[in-house]
Formats: structure tokens, sequence, C-alpha cells
């Protein structure tokens, strides 16, 4: 995934380009995790979504995109387990983060 600006709301295609995916994919996937996913709507209608919306959209990718899970099993491993999924996240984050910056270092030696 992309990195994205610091922002209160963002726009379904700020997060498709960020998760290289469809408009349309994302759009299911809210309507599938409704219980997770809770955009606001602005005056015209779109859905403005927070950065918790963020991080729920990050962990329906990680189960669906990377670990090749249903949507059905995807939401059962939510409802159940979704600390346990996000914590396993954020260290696998910050694993690439390091990765990525051991890669600059030796780069420089």
């Amino acid at each position: 995934m992309k990195t994205l600006p610091e922002k209160v709301y963002y726009r379904i295609n700020e997060l498709a380009d960020a998760f290289d995916l469809k408009p349309s994919v994302l759009r299911y996937w809210q309507k599938e995790f409704s219980f997770l996913i809770k955009p606001k709507k602005n005056a015209k209608g779109e859905s403005l979504f927070t950065q918790k919306d963020v991080e729920n959209f990050k962990l329906i990718y990680h189960l669906v995109k990377e670990n090749k899970y249903k949507l059905e099993g995807a939401k059962k491993k939510l409802r159940t387990e979704r600390q346990k999924i996000s914590k396993n996240i954020n260290v696998i984050e910050r694993l690439v983060n390091i990765k990525q910056q051991l890669i600059k270092i030796r780069d420089n030696l």
C-alpha cells in the first residue's frame, strides 16, 4: 500500500490509488464489511473515509489480497480476531520499514 497524506477524510479514488485497486472493489468491500467501514457523506453524497476506515480497509486488504481469504472467511476472522490481525499488520509494516532502512544503509556503504 502506498502512503497516504495525513488528512481527516479521504475520497474513494485516493484510497483506490493507495491500495492499487479499482474504486468499485473498495465500494464492494464497503458494502460487504458495513460493520467495519462507515464513511461520512458530503453534501454531494460522496463517501468520505476516516483514518479508522483506512485502517479497516488495510485489515480487509491483508486478509483478502495478501492471505487469499474469501470474503465470508475474512468477515468471520475480522469479527473474532480483529485486534490480533491489526497488531500483526502493524508488526509487518514496521518490519518493512526496517528492511527499507537497512537497504538504504547497505547501499550507502
